[in-house]
């Protein structure tokens, strides 16, 4: 988070079966890597403790995401662009973004509701921290 950029949580949500979301985590977060001007890495210190579930004690698996803010389009677009395209690979793989207490799921089949859904997430952060859009609005 050298840069300066905006930080955001990504969770690939599966239903409980952690083994298959760390898979699928990893290869998000080498999807991530190959964006431009995006930073991933994986989020430390969160444990599931509830006795019986599924990998009790092992612990959901996140990634945080930083996004530069000087670049030709709006930063924030790239990174949910790059996990449109992740998800878009296998129809039933889904992606809960969160910044600044607001979040979006990302789907592999979007329709046009959940378009509107994330255009509205992008113009509701976009006036996060920074005090304006990052991209100088659209």
């Amino acid at each position: 988070m050298g840069d300066g950029g905006r930080r955001w949580h990504l969770v690939v949500p599966v239903g409980g079966d952690v083994l298959r979301q760390e898979r699928l985590t990893h290869d998000l977060c080498a999807a991530l890597h190959e964006a431009e001007d995006v930073e991933v890495g994986f989020v430390v210190g969160q444990a599931a403790t509830e006795p019986g579930h599924k990998g009790a004690g092992v612990g959901d698996v996140a990634l945080w995401a930083t996004t530069a803010t000087a670049l030709a389009r709006p930063a924030s677009q790239v990174l949910i662009t790059a996990i449109k395209e992740w998800c878009g690979k296998e129809r039933h793989r889904k992606v809960e973004v969160t910044y600044d207490g607001h979040s979006v799921a990302i789907t592999g089949r979007p329709d046009e509701a959940q378009e509107r859904m994330v255009r509205d997430f992008l113009d509701k952060v976009g006036h996060g921290q920074s005090g304006g859009p990052e991209g100088g609005g659209e």
